[in-house]
């Protein structure tokens, strides 16, 4: 987002964004192309959504989830910004608590809706 000159806390911008890369993702699946979606998917309801999309295309759909603690995700944050690499609004500890209680993280009933699925910790 930064790269087009847009503010990563525009959830307008985001929302086109994420409609506009889904598209080119449909597209390049019609295609024969593997993609990766690595933007949010913080509910379940927007896995099921690009999943059956996917299938819906007659692609295999595998999903990754990399879990990672709460104070771990706040120390890479406080780094980025610290480092210069982050140069929007710092995201804080506040932010990553909110965030905490709004992403459903899958079960194992949604690990079998997908194929070869792989959870790290």
């Amino acid at each position: 987002m930064t790269r087009l000159g847009a503010d990563v806390w525009d959830d307008e911008f985001r929302v086109r964004l994420e409609r506009q890369l889904w598209a080119f993702t449909q597209e390049l699946l019609t295609r024969g192309q593997s993609v990766i979606l690595e933007w949010g998917h913080w509910a379940r309801v927007e896995r099921d959504e690009k999943r059956l999309g996917a299938r819906a295309l007659g692609v295999g759909v595998e999903l990754h989830y990399l879990h990672a603690p709460l104070e771990e995700l706040i120390g890479r944050a406080d780094r980025r910004t610290t480092s210069g690499e982050w140069t929007a609004l710092p995201m804080t500890r506040a932010h990553f608590e909110e965030w905490s209680t709004i992403f459903q993280p899958p079960d194992e009933q949604e690990f079998l809706l997908f194929d070869k699925p792989v959870v790290e910790v």
